[in-house]
């Protein structure tokens, strides 16, 4: 009988366990390299960030009054148009020129910006929390599904445009005279746009709703008799973030355009109140002679949405496990 052989330590010294050599990764981790990944979300993030902070600093930095008027001054060229045409009337205090009646543009464009991404975030949250609600009360109450969605597609089938200019026309002068002009018709756009643009957050989270209610998690709380309302906190609102945030991107960018259509219409802010969608009516009927007027406020709402589209993507790539790696 052959003795066994012992074993050499260097052997012993590989099969020793030197415990982890760095901590597990989190989730929130995965999902940040995932999302600095996308070139375009950390490009539209930036830009989004840029123009948040330039519209709140901005008064601060250019604390010229949008709403002054300097007929003196006015049809003032930009100071970049001097490179193309040597003879533009440009002035140094005023970089972005002014328009027919002699207002700042600059001050006019931190002014604008200001007030539609309020508008565009102060809708998008309302809209986002009625159809979150909707979402969820139809996805797990399997009394209510059929009625919450019918009266979905009854909103998706509302042309939305006319609704918007009926319910401004209709609701316009009571508000202004409760809360003032700016006030009154803040609260009236941030609700229209609310109410007729929460449709497509309460469809998604419906249908993720319906497929999380019959996993195994969710079956082990109703046997230990957790309550609904503790089951949809608990269990199925954290894992229906993600397509919340995506849509919560979207319904941004859909604001903006709103709120700047009906500041283009006539219908939004009052007249001398500034906006991108009001600085662009304002530019039409003289865009031949001054195109920059056009440009500037055109410029700010198209990057500022695809900058926001560009951030949904990537949050869409970066919160769904199964497209994280590509």
């Amino acid at each position: 009988m052959t003795e066994p052989v012992p074993a050499s330590p260097n052997a012993i010294a590989a099969l020793a366990d030197e415990g982890p050599e760095s901590p597990p990764r989190s989730q929130w981790q995965d999902v940040w390299e995932q999302f600095t990944r996308h070139k375009g979300a950390v490009m539209g993030a930036g830009f989004l960030i840029f123009v948040t902070l330039a519209v709140l600093v901005g008064p601060w930095i250019w604390p010229l009054d949008p709403q002054e008027l300097d007929i003196r001054n006015k049809d003032l060229r930009p100071i970049y148009s001097a490179l193309w045409n040597g003879t533009a009337n440009v002035s140094w205090a005023h970089p972005f020129g002014t328009d027919n009646l002699g207002r700042d543009q600059m001050a006019q464009m931190i002014s604008g910006g200001r007030a539609s991404l309020a508008v565009g975030w102060a809708a998008m949250l309302l809209s986002l929390i009625i159809g979150t609600a909707i979402g969820v009360a139809a996805g797990f109450f399997r009394r209510l599904d059929g009625v919450l969605m019918r009266l979905t597609d009854l909103f998706l089938s509302l042309p939305i445009l006319p609704l918007l200019l009926v319910a401004v026309t209709l609701f316009r002068q009571p508000l202004r005279a409760n809360f003032g002009p700016e006030g009154g018709m803040f609260i009236l756009i941030v609700t229209v746009i609310g109410i007729t643009s929460w449709m497509p957050t309460a469809r998604i989270v419906r249908g993720d709703i319906l497929a999380l209610k019959e996993r195994e998690f969710v079956l082990a709380a109703r046997s230990i008799g957790t309550t609904p309302w503790k089951i949809i906190l608990r269990h199925l609102l954290p894992n229906v973030l993600s397509p919340i945030m995506v849509s919560a991107t979207l319904g941004l960018a859909t604001a903006i355009i709103t709120e700047s259509s009906l500041s283009f219409l006539g219908v939004g802010f009052p007249s001398d109140y500034p906006t991108w969608g009001k600085m662009l009516a304002d530019a039409v009927p003289r865009m031949i002679d001054y195109p920059e007027r056009v440009m500037l406020p055109g410029i700010a709402i198209s990057l500022t949405v695809l900058s926001v589209n560009y951030l949904g993507d990537g949050l869409r790539d970066a919160l769904d496990p199964r497209l994280r790696g590509r």
